[in-house]
């Protein structure tokens, strides 16, 4: 068995990750990392596992984490995992950084748009981008993995077979994009509250979003060019779902034929990435508490653009999911294992 640490455990990304590790026939947890909640049963905060989690509540010492299990999730702020990595732990454990602290290869970008100093630059050329179905062999190999951001996972996946053959202007690309409120996490905001939430929906971080500069850099990879885009997200009032809606002119003579045929090449073995049907488009109701991503297209003849549409559920392959995929790609495991959630509607 793999033994499994969670620092972060407490969060809505740590208790999703708690969740689909339950249901892992290879990974048994031995450490429910939560400063707020230390010596408190786990059940106590999380009333779903009782009777399921007895265990209790521990701190983030992640030296002392780093001896007792193989894998360690930081589902934690920007920052944490920068400020404690050393090469003794990483000698020692492999990681799954759930933050943004590995995730962009220039040190200035990442202090600029996260106005935080990366604390341990020396580690970020070897981190692994874990986007899975672009940087699979990558991830086999790594002792560190980035785990991408619940907006640029959606984004990117729905953007990337186009940007990687060439199809689309790279230099047009608009992506409007909306999620629902567990992305913003479980601490207390008052924007974050019910009143401010329920009926209505708004836009934010507009021009300066934090995910802005990792979209480019991984469109910027898959094609060959510096990419600068306009990226806006949404906050709308359900618990869980990201829908990205991107928009790009198409290059001279690109057809309808060619773009479905990308997005089948691409993805025609990818067991998380659904290519709908024409005509189908992507709801976040129909990926809900899964691992899927699914992704269509519309091309206007008259403006000569493609839309290009993505849904996933942000908690898991936007987050939990996603890094337990990468889990398994490093330890040799089936990519799918523990993640066969066939998606809960309603």
């Amino acid at each position: 068995m793999i033994k499994a640490g969670i620092i972060g455990a407490t969060g809505y990304a740590g208790g999703e990750l708690v969740r689909i590790l339950m249901g892992h026939k290879e990974v048994e947890i031995k450490w429910y990392g939560s400063r707020s909640y230390i010596d408190k049963k786990y059940y106590e905060v999380y009333q779903n596992m009782f009777q399921i989690v007895d265990d209790v509540c521990l701190d983030d010492n992640i030296e002392a984490l780093a001896e007792q299990v193989d894998v360690i999730f930081t589902a934690t702020p920007q920052g944490f995992l920068a400020s404690l990595l050393n090469e003794d732990i990483l000698s020692k454990v492999k990681i799954v950084d759930l933050s943004a602290d590995y995730r962009i290869k220039d040190v200035a970008t990442y202090e600029a748009w996260y106005k935080i100093q990366h604390k341990s630059p020396q580690f970020i050329e070897e981190a692994v981008y874990g986007l899975c179905e672009v940087n699979r062999e990558d991830v086999k190999k790594a002792r560190l993995v980035a785990n991408p951001g619940c907006y640029t996972t959606c984004s990117i996946l729905t953007i990337y077979p186009l940007a990687k053959e060439g199809l689309i202007d790279m230099s047009s690309i608009i992506i409007d994009a909306k999620s629902g409120t567990s992305g913003a996490g479980r601490g207390a905001k008052v924007d974050n509250l019910y009143c401010e939430v329920n009926e209505n929906i708004k836009a934010y971080g507009v021009a300066s979003h934090r995910h802005t500069p990792e979209i480019e850099e991984q469109l910027g990879y898959a094609s060959g060019e510096n990419v600068v885009l306009n990226f806006t997200p949404h906050l709308v009032p359900m618990n869980r779902g990201i829908l990205a809606t991107a928009y790009a002119n198409l290059k001279p003579s690109v057809t309808e034929d060619m773009v479905r045929a990308a997005y089948d090449e691409y993805y025609k073995e990818e067991k998380f990435v659904r290519v709908l049907d024409k005509g189908l488009c992507p709801q976040t109701k129909w990926v809900e508490g899964s691992n899927y991503v699914d992704v269509n297209f519309v091309i206007d003849n008259r403006t000569n653009r493609v839309i290009m549409m993505g849904a996933i559920d942000n908690l898991v392959k936007g987050a939990a999911g996603q890094a337990v995929q990468n889990m398994n790609l490093m330890f040799g495991l089936p990519e799918t294992e523990g993640l066969n959630l066939v998606p809960m509607f309603p």
